[in-house]
């Protein structure tokens, strides 16, 4: 498709307020992590027009909104699930899944979307990076088959309570759901319908705070415990 030519470069004024701080801040991280990550972001400038990636508003600020946010969960969410593989179910744009791809190679990660467009980009961005553990699927939830999820992420604003009962026969006895939330989550928590207690019992992995701003944010564990 034309989303995908090289020849096609990102607005002049994306590109001169484009900031990139992650080698500054995740000191961690080697040459390679921080060169493929910064290539997705130029990728993302350049296709946002066509497939509506992430908001405008966030571009020149992606490297703090988008990707150290994905970077600090990522790390928590491997800390904690010690996974071989997983499914990133969310916005469709690569966030987290690509990024946790990047990181930990020995992961395999799949992203689920419904829109075609968006998994032909990370089938694109899976490829321009060579990650040879991501993939993507066209797919909605209603068609995933029941029982067939153990280890899902989710990033955006769908609400916990929403989350768990769309996934409640997808997701197996036993597997789980992370979420990133916002300083909110305990809110969230406490809205979970008594009925939903029975089959999930939530968790707070970590909180933390991006390299800018004092907001906290945090990542949210789901135990599925009953069919």
């Amino acid at each position: 498709m034309d989303y995908f030519n090289k020849r096609n470069k990102p607005p002049e004024d994306n590109k001169q307020k484009e900031l990139w701080r992650i080698k500054e801040w995740f000191g961690d991280l080697s040459e390679d992590h921080v060169n493929k990550l910064k290539l997705f972001n130029s990728e993302i400038i350049k296709l946002n027009p066509s497939l509506n990636l992430i908001s405008e508003k966030t571009i020149p600020f992606s490297d703090v909104i988008h990707f150290a946010d994905s970077i600090m969960a990522s790390k928590e969410i491997v800390k904690d699930a010690k996974p071989t593989a997983l499914v990133d179910i969310g916005l469709g744009n690569g966030f987290p899944g690509i990024v946790l791809s990047v990181l930990f190679p020995e992961v395999k990660v799949t992203i689920l979307d419904r829109d075609p467009r968006k998994v032909e980009f990370v089938t694109h961005i899976s490829k321009l990076l060579n990650q040879s553990n991501l993939t993507a699927k066209v797919i909605g939830l209603e068609a995933i088959p029941s029982g067939s999820l153990d280890l899902v992420i989710m990033r955006g604003p769908t609400a916990i309570s929403k989350a768990i009962l769309a996934l409640r026969k997808q997701v197996k006895k036993g597997g789980s759901l992370y979420m990133m939330k916002s300083e909110e989550w305990a809110t969230e928590i406490a809205n979970i319908p008594s009925q939903l207690c029975s089959f999930w019992i939530p968790s707070l992995v970590a909180e933390y705070r991006l390299p800018v701003g004092e907001v906290k944010f945090a990542v949210i564990k789901l135990n599925k415990i009953a069919d």
